[in-house]
């Protein structure tokens, strides 16, 4: 499956924003989505993470009651909304995706493809 990213900006602390990463391809509805992210020179890590039928999610300690992830297998896309944004949460945002069973244990996937990323910068 092909990803794009998009939704990044410029925010203030305390600010929202959502992310959006659309599919393309026919096995969207039979993979997981995970939003990761980046800052330089530190490892890519795991934001949140849906299972291919929604019922079940996994969040990074950081963000957990702050962010949300959903999907529409409709439209082929994900979403992160993200609420009361910190400095700290400035970064790349990466979707990705893997094609699983029905039931997996989103923490111990191995992603297969991934976006491009989008840039979020939040400012103090």
């Amino acid at each position: 499956v092909q990803l794009q990213a998009s939704g990044g900006g410029l925010v203030q602390a305390g600010d929202s924003l959502r992310l959006s990463c659309a599919a393309s391809g026919r096995t969207f509805s039979r993979s997981a989505m995970g939003w990761f992210r980046q800052v330089p020179g530190q490892e890519r890590v795991l934001v949140a993470a849906i299972s291919r039928g929604g019922s079940n999610t996994i969040y990074g300690d950081s963000v957990k009651g702050r962010f949300t992830i959903s999907r529409d297998n409709d439209k082929k896309t994900v979403y992160l909304q993200m609420n009361n944004l910190r400095p700290e949460d400035t970064a790349v945002y990466y979707c990705a995706a893997k094609q699983t069973i029905l039931t997996v244990d989103l923490s111990q996937i191995t992603w297969d493809d991934w976006g491009q990323g989008t840039l979020v910068t939040v400012s103090s």
